[in-house]
């Protein structure tokens, strides 16, 4: 099959994650348009919010020399990214919620200010607004998704893939990422990758080693789902295995319109909040 990558199933960790799950969910996330604004949905939630505003700041940097990096203030950068998120827009329930997470976060910005550790070296930065390449030509799948930070190892010309974590729980042994981090920063930039670590910002100064998969393992691992989705959606068949599970529920929540709309976000999606009620506060906005 000739390359067309305006035909080709895209995948990524988190859609390949989203599919392992529950397709139901899959579908609702990456398939699914509403009708009247033809446009993806999304949802925000208070976790989440608080890591979109984490990461801005430190994705801010990854795009400046290193002398540069720690001139402004990041907490001020926090602050700033973090109000884009207040209230509504980042699904909090009441300002006592908000506040505990502001506050965790400008934990985790002067943990960084403090310890910066690989963000204070060099960095490699892939040309690339979103990082991608052809997984399977034949089958006409790119896989695709974004870094948090590449540090650049001058001794070996390298570089260590870091992805930054701002939750409690650790990143699961069987997790796609890493497997999908070293086979995109392998064939979407020339240098080797010498190593892999998380940071788990909320508790540790430090970053966590991690095993770097085997690159053809992974290509086969991620490949064998990344069929399975891609004959998903020539089926059009993305059942939920349970009928309605914790992963498809609240997006079902906003196709009935029990959610509200509270922006159109960069990358076009409708993105949704989940009232505590459980109806919606708008209506004109609701999938029907």
């Amino acid at each position: 099959m000739p390359k067309d990558k305006y035909s080709a199933v895209w995948v990524s960790h988190s859609s390949l994650s989203d599919f392992i799950k529950c397709p139901r969910a899959y579908f609702l996330k990456n398939v699914y348009k509403d009708p009247h604004t033809g446009h993806k949905i999304s949802l925000m939630s208070p976790p989440l919010a608080l890591g979109q505003a984490v990461h801005e700041v430190i994705e801010s940097l990854s795009i400046l020399p290193v002398e540069k990096r720690f001139a402004e203030s990041l907490l001020l950068k926090f602050q700033a990214a973090f109000k884009k998120v207040s209230g509504i827009k980042g699904g909090f329930a009441g300002g006592q919620e908000e506040e505990h997470l502001r506050k965790k976060g400008e934990e985790m910005i002067r943990r960084v200010m403090k310890h910066p550790g690989p963000l204070a070296n060099l960095a490699v930065k892939i040309a690339m607004d979103l990082p991608y390449y052809y997984l399977s030509e034949e089958d006409n799948i790119i896989l695709c998704g974004k870094i948090d930070w590449l540090e650049y190892l001058p001794k070996e010309d390298g570089v260590h893939i870091i992805d930054f974590k701002t939750g409690k729980s650790d990143e699961q042994a069987d997790s796609l990422q890493l497997p999908i981090y070293n086979l995109l920063v392998t064939n979407t930039q020339h240098r080797k990758v010498i190593k892999a670590s998380y940071w788990y910002l909320e508790r540790s100064d430090d970053l966590s080693p991690k095993e770097l998969p085997d690159l053809t393992e992974a290509k086969q691992r991620v490949l064998t789902i990344a069929k399975q989705v891609s004959l998903a959606r020539k089926l059009n068949r993305f059942p939920c295995p349970t009928g309605g599970c914790r992963e498809c529920k609240p997006l079902e929540a906003v196709v009935a319109g029990n959610a509200t709309k509270v922006e159109v976000n960069d990358y076009k999606h409708d993105v949704y909040v989940l009232t505590k009620s459980g109806k919606t506060n708008n209506k004109d906005s609701a999938i029907l």
